[in-house]
């Protein structure tokens, strides 16, 4: 939902998104996403939930996905450079796999017919920075830190709102970001 004017992220905030920017068909990919779910649901009455999921991660990442979590993992392993884009103060918030599958089936399965949108992550939040020095430690690794150019369009802050999956799932993630790195660092390590 873009670069948010609004932090932490509520189901109601609807996003401060560039349509012309190199994350344009991301970011309005989700939004547009939401737009057909919903038309879809009123036209044919069906039973539709609409969840907003927030960073992701844990074992059976793709090594070659992109994203940060997995980028800095594979970096580390190899002793290869961890490049961060930016100053690394930019901030995500982390959720591991089964915590947000554990929600999906609590949301699919809720008797309310809430259809949603609701947030669903941890509203942990850590600096860029932050993660890559824990990854470091975690591996052991000789990589260094490198800073380059900010991407385009890069968030500043991503944090959801969970108050809502509080309220209506009785759910809030369990894993710390340690023990679901180590897990998915011991996955990684099998891999390479």
């Amino acid at each position: 939902y873009g670069d948010p004017l609004k932090h932490p992220q509520k189901e109601n905030y609807l996003g401060n998104v560039s349509t012309t920017g190199p994350r344009a068909c991301y970011d309005e990919g989700k939004r547009g996403s939401e737009t057909v779910f919903f038309d879809y649901g009123r036209k044919y009455k069906t039973n539709i939930r609409v969840a907003r999921i927030f960073n992701t991660y844990g074992p059976n990442m793709q090594l070659n996905d992109g994203r940060v979590i997995s980028n800095f993992i594979v970096q580390c392993l190899k002793n290869k450079p961890m490049i961060i884009y930016g100053n690394g103060y930019q901030t995500r918030s982390f959720c591991y796999v089964s915590d947000l599958i554990d929600a999906i089936v609590k949301f699919t399965n809720n008797d309310l017919m809430f259809k949603g949108p609701i947030n669903l992550g941890n509203p942990d939040e850590y600096k860029i920075v932050e993660i890559a020095r824990i990854i470091k430690k975690i591996t052991n690794s000789k990589s260094k830190i490198i800073f380059k150019k900010k991407l385009i369009d890069d968030p500043l802050r991503r944090k959801p709102d969970i108050n809502l999956a509080k309220k209506i799932l009785k759910w809030k993630p369990q894993t710390s970001i340690e023990t679901g790195l180590n897990l998915t660092i011991s996955y990684f390590r099998k891999m390479l």
